[in-house]
């Protein structure tokens, strides 16, 4: 019934986390509904009309968004607003066709449910973007680097993460995902994970709650709690330790899983599934919640005894070099099943650390990573680019990277890749615009590489990558050798361009480049103020954000100097 599932939908809690702007709009909408839903005639009330249909969904995106990873949320913020669209336009064609107008209702309600008729009609159509800013702060937390507090502090805040019963709930939410994904890589729960634990850890600093947390552990530390079935391996039926996954999706003890193995078994135990390898994939969150687990109920796990075989491995990399090879040869495949999975695990891998980083290079990844930057398929071009930008971090691979022509491609796919794509390609150019400076002209090139495509966005403005290629700029011109190639690069005129008719933004980084580059060079000031970018400043320093001011005054005076020189 219609009006039992509006009933339902007006009982939810309010929403919270990165999605509570299109969760309470698309819940008020149902809500303004209920006077309709109270004249409906029998015939279009039963519970198969599209109407309820699109109520019920309605219904279920808005308990899904309420049970569901806020983090999730945040990584993948397009495709859950494309469902609130989607459903907002299943409502609005409901509506469409069912003929209210005839229906005996007072004169108001006729009108009230033409407005929110019309309004279902304009969210079914995109317009707003997802949270630039906070694309932007997960795209830096995901990375290796030490995540700064504030930065932490902010993604807390738009996440809504702020206690220690939100960041359980958290841990709960990517525990159900870890289940309904089987752990597979393509689900990117290990990188949801790592961000919880860094929240927890450099966010959530109350007192109390630590405190709670503190009596509570030391309580349980007498009661022997029941280990969860997902902790314990289907082999051995103990907590595990060391969790991996097989090709069939299932996860297993690493030392019991190799045992079965090495008695010559090609099948899943669990699901007697004949296995398309033998490699075994490290299944990190899951790693992680059970330690998460242990330690809220006060358990320590025993230390994990490997074999002198397990070691030698451990030394090396994640994989073996057989696992490494089998890899490869799934890139190379021209199976797009098996290229977007092989890409994925290379991803997880490559963030897990530097061995796996050098052991992955050494075995051909990076000339095949690159042709996939290529691929027809979105998710295997993510892959792709987030394996070279976990690469990227050893710095003996940026050359490798660099030498495999795969700067054009990573160009590419910052302009046409999806949003997440695109975070990572710009993080994979900066990433491999920090190189060694002692490499001499080697850096030079990589960096005049990048420069170039960055300078074509600026004189491009049709392209829509001004606000990446401007931060990228503002990063690379903080760096000696990069301010010496964007000065090679003509930057003054689309510089200039962009303080006199860019958004606030962007106004605010070209006039960062601009000081950078004004201040190491007079030439470069006379530049600018031949073409003619005084009257701009002057207005830029009055009415553009706190840096904005200060960088245009900066070069106003700069400008000032170099006419009494």
């Amino acid at each position: 019934m219609p009006k039992r599932v509006a009933d339902e939908i007006a009982a939810l809690p309010e929403p919270r986390g990165p999605l509570r702007r299109p969760c309470a709009d698309l819940s008020r909408r149902v809500r303004l509904l209920a006077p309709l839903l109270d004249h409906l005639p029998a015939s279009a009330s039963s519970s198969s009309t599209p109407l309820a249909d699109a109520l019920g969904a309605a219904r279920d995106l808005l308990r899904k968004t309420r049970d569901g990873s806020k983090i999730d949320q945040a990584m993948r913020g397009d495709a859950f607003l494309d469902e609130f669209a989607g459903v907002n336009r299943q409502i609005h064609l409901a509506l469409d066709a069912l003929p209210y107008n005839t229906f005996h209702m007072p004169q108001e309600v006729q009108e009230q449910v033409a407005l929110v008729h019309s309004q279902f009609q304009r969210a079914s159509t995109r317009t707003d973007p997802p949270d630039t800013q906070l694309s932007m702060d997960l795209a830096w937390a995901l990375t290796d680097n030490p995540s700064d507090p504030a930065l932490l502090t902010r993604i807390s805040h738009k996440l809504q993460l702020h206690t220690m019963a939100d960041m359980k709930n958290e841990s709960i939410a990517l525990h159900n995902m870890v289940i309904s994904t089987a752990g597979e890589p393509d689900g990117c729960v290990d990188q949801m994970s790592s961000l919880l634990k860094k929240l927890k850890d450099c966010v959530v600093t109350d007192d109390h709650a630590n405190d709670a947390l503190a009596t509570r552990s030391a309580s349980i530390k007498h009661r022997s709690p029941i280990i969860p079935d997902e902790f314990r391996c289907p082999i051995s039926l103990e907590l595990m330790q060391d969790p991996v996954i097989v090709s069939s999706g299932q996860t297993y003890e690493r030392s019991c899983i190799q045992k079965w193995l090495d008695s010559g078994h090609k099948t899943c135990p669990k699901t007697q599934q004949p296995l398309s390898h033998t490699s075994l994939t490290p299944n990190f969150v899951l790693k992680s919640l059970i330690s998460q687990w242990c330690e809220a109920n006060g358990i320590e796990l025993p230390k994990n005894k490997q074999n002198s075989r397990d070691k030698k491995a451990a030394k090396s990399s994640d994989y073996d070099h057989a696992g490494l090879v089998s890899l490869m040869n799934r890139l190379r495949s021209g199976n797009q099943d098996e290229q977007r999975a092989a890409a994925g695990e290379i991803r997880l891998l490559a963030k897990r650390n530097v061995n796996n980083r050098i052991c992955i290079a050494e075995t051909g990844a990076i000339p095949l990573l690159v042709n996939l930057l290529s691929s027809s398929d979105p998710r295997t071009q993510e892959h792709a680019v987030t394996a070279l930008l976990n690469l990227s971090i050893h710095e003996n691979n940026k050359a490798s990277i660099v030498d495999s022509h795969a700067i054009p491609k990573i160009v590419e796919v910052l302009k046409t890749g999806s949003m997440e794509t695109r975070e990572n390609a710009a993080a994979t150019l900066f990433s491999l615009s920090v190189v060694d400076e002692n490499k001499g002209n080697k850096v030079r090139a990589v960096k005049a590489g990048i420069v170039i495509h960055l300078m074509n966005f600026l004189v491009d403005p049709t392209g829509g990558m001004i606000d990446e290629a401007l931060s990228l700029l503002s990063i690379l011109a903080g760096n000696p050798e990069g301010k010496i190639v964007i000065a090679q690069s003509e930057p003054i005129p689309p510089l200039v361009e962009v303080i006199k008719t860019g958004s606030p933004r962007n106004r605010e980084n070209a006039a960062a480049i601009l000081w950078l580059l004004c201040s190491a060079d007079t030439e470069q000031t006379l530049a600018a103020k031949a073409a003619g970018v005084e009257d701009a400043l002057k207005e830029l320093s009055e009415t553009g954000t706190d840096r904005a001011k200060r960088k245009a005054s900066s070069i106003l005076e700069l400008m000032r100097q170099a006419n009494e020189a």
